[in-house]
C-alpha cells in the first residue's frame, strides 16, 4: 500500500490572533497546514506560510492555494478598529470568492467559517443566546460579519459546499491583540510603575469570553464533524463581569493593586452590555466544550504579553473581540 498523505488544511488569516492558534492546533493533529495572510508572522512548526491578500486576490489564486486541501478555515476579518469599507471588503466579497473557490475544487474541501456572536445584535440582560435567536446586528462590524455567515450557510444549503459557521464570542488568551480591551490593559500594566500608576475606566457590562485555544479546538472538531449548513455557538457559556475580568488580569500581572485606580466614566459599548452564548448545540453535535478556565487564560495572556513584540497595529486581522 502507498503512503497515505496527511490531511491538508488552508487557514485564511492564518497569522492573526485566532488564526495562529488554529494553525497550531491543526498541525498538532497531523494536518499539513498552509497559512494564508497578507503579512508573515513568527513561524509556527509544521505550518507553511503564503503571502496572499485574500481580500484582493482573484478566486483563481485562492483555488490554486487550496488545490489539495481537505479543509479550508476562514479566520480572516477586520477588527472593530477597521473602517466600514475595509470591514465590508474582508467580511463580504472575500467570503463570496472563498465560497466560489471551495465550490470549484474537485476535492470538495470542508469550509469552517468563523462568525461572531455580535451577529445576533444586542440582547436583553440575562439572555442565553441560542443559534435560533433572531439576528439584528447594529454595528458595521456585526452587520458585515452576518452577511458573510449567510453566504456560507446559503452555499451549504444549496449543496454547493460542505461547511458550517462557528459563531464565536469574545476571545482572550495568549496573543490577545493590543487593540482589544484585555490586550490593551495588559500592555498598559506592563508600563505601570510607582512613578506611572494606572487609571482604568471599567464598566458593569457582562460578556461571554472564551480562550483562543478552545476556539481552535472547536475548529479542529468542526473539521471532521458531519454538521453542514448550520451555525454553532462557541463561547464560555457564561456572562462575566468586565470589572471582574480586568481585576483577574491585574492580579495575574502582580502589579500592586495600589498602583491601579478605577475611574468613573462612560465607555462606549460596541457590542451591547450583555453577551452569553448558549453552547449546548456545539456540545451535542461536535462534543465540544470549553476547557480553559478564564483565570488560566488571563494568566497566559499576561505571560505571553511579556514576549510580544508585535506593534499595536497587529490587531488588524482578528475577530474584533
Amino acid at each position: 500500500m502507498g503512503h497515505i498523505r496527511d490531511r491538508q488544511a488552508v487557514v485564511i488569516g492564518g497569522t492573526g490572533f485566532i488564526g495562529r492558534h488554529i494553525c497550531r492546533a491543526l498541525a498538532k493533529r497531523g494536518y499539513e497546514v498552509l497559512a494564508i495572510a497578507r503579512k508573515p508572522a513568527e513561524p509556527i512548526p509544521g505550518v507553511v506560510f503564503s503571502a496572499l491578500d485574500a481580500v484582493s486576490a482573484p478566486s483563481e489564486d485562492i483555488v490554486r492555494a487550496a488545490q489539495s486541501a481537505d479543509l479550508v478555515v476562514n479566520a480572516a476579518g477586520d477588527s472593530w478598529e477597521g473602517d466600514e469599507a475595509s470591514m465590508t471588503a474582508s467580511h463580504i466579497p472575500l467570503v463570496d470568492r472563498l465560497v466560489d473557490a471551495v465550490a470549484a475544487l474537485p476535492g470538495r474541501p470542508r469550509l469552517v467559517h468563523l462568525g461572531s456572536v455580535h451577529e445576533y445584535g444586542p440582547v436583553p440582560d440575562g439572555t442565553a443566546i441560542a443559534e435560533d435567536h433572531p439576528t439584528a446586528p447594529r454595528t458595521p462590524y456585526a452587520r458585515t460579519k452576518l452577511v458573510g455567515s449567510r453566504i456560507v450557510l446559503g452555499a451549504a444549503d444549496a449543496g454547493r459546499i460542505d461547511g458550517c459557521v462557528l459563531r464565536v464570542t469574545n476571545v482572550c488568551g495568549p496573543g490577545t491583540p493590543r487593540g482589544s480591551f484585555l490586550g490593551g490593559l495588559a500592555h498598559r500594566l506592563r508600563h505601570t510603575t510607582e512613578d506611572a500608576p494606572l487609571a482604568v475606566t471599567l464598566v458593569d457590562d457582562r460578556r461571554d469570553f472564551v480562550d483562543v485555544r478552545d476556539v481552535a479546538e472547536a475548529v479542529v472538531l468542526a473539521a471532521s464533524s458531519p454538521v453542514t449548513g448550520r451555525v454553532l455557538n462557541i463561547g464560555q457559556g457564561d456572562a462575566l463581569s468586565m470589572r471582574e475580568l480586568a481585576w483577574l488580569l491585574i492580579a495575574a500581572s502582580q502589579v500592586p493593586a495600589g498602583l491601579v485606580r478605577e475611574e468613573s466614566g462612560a465607555v462606549l459599548s460596541k457590542g451591547g452590555s450583555w453577551t452569553q452564548a448558549d453552547i449546548r448545540l456545539a456540545r451535542r453535535l461536535m462534543g465540544w466544550s470549553p476547557k480553559v478556565a478564564l483565570k488560566e487564560s488571563l494568566h497566559d495572556l499576561w505571560a505571553a504579553s511579556a514576549t510580544s513584540s508585535r506593534p499595536a497595529a497587529a490587531a488588524a486581522r482578528t475577530e474584533g473581540h
